[in-house]
């Protein structure tokens, strides 16, 4: 006999492998969430699926078409309420109720307004048995960025930095701060991202290429914003001359035509943003555009002055600080010793602490 308790577990198990799945695509679904679906059949895994780079086909769909056995009677875990509505394609419910599955467990309501609780009339309708709220406040979490993107129509942000164990933010004799594995770990960062955001400043200063550089994931490279307000940029720049590679944007606000036809000859799109009472590019404009663009998952990768502007101005969601195991003394520069005294430490939740071969992550929720 199966206990109330025995299946509440069981639930909680696959929705797990579920979430696994979901983490696959993750920043690579454009304006789609990032869902991840199982299907069982007699307490075992006959499928699995996760949503398409750009967000097709939907993860429930492809579940449903990789498998090899039949469905009829079969339990679907989904982390995210299966869509109810025509777009694209046709409704992911459709195709379970075609499929005859016997029962939907899925984790939590899909906050666009054209799913929203919708799928469980039409289910239960057909007999189909359905059930929420598994493992809801974990996934919820992993759901930030869409239910931001979703509910208050602005990306979600998460800002990189990497200082020295005495908080230097610049190393005046080496390109780098810190160690490989650090390195390698933002290039991972960035496949979960479908946008990074940088200033000219900090491309002029490395010229760096902003690219996923690890076996595997080099088409997971995200969109680059540039923040360039008076087109200081270098037409030879890395990311300028690989422009027809990957997408590039501009927000600038200075008027320099000969540049603006350059760089849109380079395939770079160009977008004019309103200026700060500071006179710089105004950043929750920014953000909504960058939302307007379709982006929902931004990596803050800058320098410490426009990261330190986005973090006042309380625009990050997650801040993941590398701390390297050296000390530049001397050789340092752009110290943010006071601002981690008084912003960051003993005041906002740490979520992960991760070591890097004697270098340090620390995942912050700002949010």
């Amino acid at each position: 006999m199966i206990t109330h308790k025995n299946k509440s577990q069981k639930h909680i198990y696959f929705m797990k492998l579920a979430l696994d799945q979901a983490k696959i695509n993750l920043g690579n679904t454009k304006d789609n969430p990032a869902v991840g679906c199982i299907i069982v059949k007699n307490d075992h895994v006959i499928s699995a699926g996760y949503t398409g780079i750009k967000g097709r086909p939907h993860a429930e769909q492809n579940a449903i078409n990789l498998s090899k056995t039949n469905l009829k009677n079969s339990e679907l875990y989904a982390t995210l309420e299966p869509c109810s509505h025509y777009g694209r394609t046709s409704p992911c419910v459709t195709s379970i109720i075609k499929s005859k599955i016997k029962k939907v467990i899925f984790s939590i309501k899909d906050p666009d307004p054209r799913s929203f609780n919708k799928c469980t009339k039409k289910l239960k309708n057909k007999g189909i048995v359905v059930i929420n709220g598994v493992l809801k406040d974990k996934t919820k979490l992993f759901y930030r960025s869409y239910l931001k993107f979703k509910k208050n129509r602005l990306p979600f942000v998460t800002c990189k930095l990497a200082i020295s164990k005495d908080f230097y933010t610049i190393n005046k004799k080496n390109k780098w701060i810190t160690n490989e594995l650090s390195r390698g770990r933002v290039h991972l960062m960035r496949a979960s991202h479908d946008c990074i955001m940088i200033s000219s400043r900090t491309i002029i200063k490395d010229n760096p290429r902003l690219t996923c550089r690890i076996d595997g994931f080099e088409n997971r490279s995200p969109a680059r914003i540039i923040f360039d307000n008076k087109f200081k940029i270098k037409i030879n720049s890395k990311v300028i001359k690989d422009a027809k590679n990957h997408h590039t944007i501009i927000f600038y606000n200075k008027i320099n035509i000969r540049k603006i036809k350059l760089l849109k000859k380079l395939k770079i799109r160009i977008y004019k943003i309103p200026i700060d009472i500071k006179g710089n590019l105004d950043l929750k404009k920014s953000l909504i555009k960058a939302q307007a663009l379709g982006f929902s998952r931004i990596f803050l990768e800058s320098g410490i002055t426009l990261t330190t502007n986005f973090l006042n101005k309380k625009l990050v969601d997650d801040f993941k600080l590398f701390i390297s195991n050296k000390n530049l003394k001397k050789n340092g520069r752009g110290s943010i010793k006071n601002y981690f005294e008084s912003v960051l430490k003993n005041k906002k939740k740490i979520t992960e602490k991760v070591n890097l071969s004697g270098e340090k992550l620390i995942s912050y929720k700002l949010k």
